[in-house]
């Protein structure tokens, strides 16, 4: 099944094809129809299966479709600023081939910051990301007008309520229109979970699913970088490949333009001639660089996370990525890009210091461990590899 085959608008296929999206993810195949229908869902779905799209298509979908109300249409909530933001930036993504808006609210800002919460909140922004805490402070002054809301989407609702936010969902509900759509996402279902769907659900439709796994032809290793040597490591690791031989296919992820920049600066210093493929092109131009990667005009090519699933060449000998992807249905589909048809290929991970939690998630998902590689001679030591125990203190002051 393609996505031109789930019922999404117009806009958005054009959008996906242009981006590289063709097959959707099991969860997104399920969900997306339901949602597109009308129904309410609950879904089981570790984080990794792809669910953000799963829900974020079909919302906008649905949205731009509907462009006659001036208040804010949908409302996402999550556990953490985090989630948030990543969320948004999907949103972004995705809503670049829409006239759609979205915003993020939520708190340990500064006054400025609460202040321009307000005004997206108040100008009628199509879809806010918010925690729970935070939105409650903006309810209680009472200028946020809910009456237009017609979906409401709860991501990680496991893991909210064992945050203790029972109680301000079922507020932030109450304050709601009862005639909407509502989403529920959550990695396990507790008894909990069942109860809270009773109370704020009508009839949902429900699916469970479980992660894919990387092909097996796939030599998968991680090394354990601070974030101010990782240009240096990606230089080392590429210029002992190519004292070995001649380097042919390396496509880098990296999360930012920024990102991208300085690692092509650095290895075209280095005698690695190396290009870039990011947003910030016009498509001419990633047309063009995608067109001479693929004929190995360029051996090397550098992109950001927006533009991964629009690379497809035959033949990539390595995947780095610079960053742990946000989810593991990220990371499978990156490393992916190697090792086609039967072929063996090698994917390298740098993990930092806050990205050792993300990185242990995704091997407990795709369940195996990956090796994990000392930093060659001269280079400082990076991080231990375990979680530290850092509970949560703001979770107590979560209304900040």
């Amino acid at each position: 099944m393609k996505f031109n085959q789930l019922g999404l608008s117009k806009d958005l296929e054009s959008g996906l094809e242009m981006m590289g999206f063709e097959e959707p993810t099991p969860i997104q195949k399920q969900a997306i129809p339901i949602i597109l229908n009308g129904k309410d869902l609950i879904a089981c779905a570790q984080t990794g299966t792809g669910k953000t799209a799963a829900f974020v298509l079909p919302l906008l979908s649905l949205l731009s479709k509907n462009k006659k109300k001036k208040n804010v249409k949908a409302l996402i909530i999550t556990p953490t600023r985090e989630l948030a933001k990543q969320i948004d930036m999907q949103i972004e993504g995705f809503s670049y081939f829409t006239d759609l808006s979205s915003y993020p609210v939520y708190g340990g800002g500064t006054g400025p910051e609460f202040e321009n919460q307000k005004q997206a909140l108040v100008k009628g922004t199509d879809i806010i990301i918010c925690t729970p805490g935070r939105l409650i402070a903006h309810l209680k002054f009472n200028y946020f007008n809910t009456e237009d809301i017609d979906f409401l989407i709860l991501d990680e609702a496991d893991r909210m309520l064992d945050m203790g936010f029972y109680d301000d969902i079922i507020k932030i509900v109450n304050r709601l229109p009862q005639k909407k759509q509502t989403l529920l996402f959550s990695a396990t279902m507790p008894k909990s979970i069942r109860e809270m769907a009773k109370k704020i659900m009508y009839f949902p439709k429900e699916i469970s699913l479980a992660i894919s796994k990387p092909a097996t032809g796939i030599n998968q290793s991680a090394f354990l970088v601070n974030d101010n040597q990782k240009v240096k490591l990606i230089k080392n690791i590429l210029l002992q490949k190519k004292h070995e031989k001649e380097l042919k296919h390396i496509l880098i992820f990296a999360s930012s333009i920024k990102s991208v920049k300085e690692i092509k600066r650095t290895l075209n210093k280095s005698g690695l001639a190396t290009s870039e493929i990011h947003s910030g092109l016009d498509q001419i131009s990633r047309e063009e660089t995608l067109r001479n990667f693929k004929n190995n005009k360029i051996k090397i090519l550098v992109a950001t996370d927006i533009l991964s699933r629009g690379i497809d060449i035959k033949g990539i000998e390595i995947v780095i990525n610079y960053e742990v992807p946000n989810d593991a249905e990220d990371y499978i589909h990156r490393i992916g890009r190697t090792a086609r048809a039967d072929k063996t290929g090698e994917a390298i991970t740098f993990i930092n210091e806050n990205q050792i939690k993300s990185f242990m998630s995704i091997e407990k998902l795709i369940e195996k461990s990956i090796e994990k590689k000392p930093l060659p001679y001269g280079f400082a030591k990076g991080p231990e590899y375990i979680l530290k125990n850092n509970k949560k203190k703001g979770w107590k002051k979560r209304r900040k």
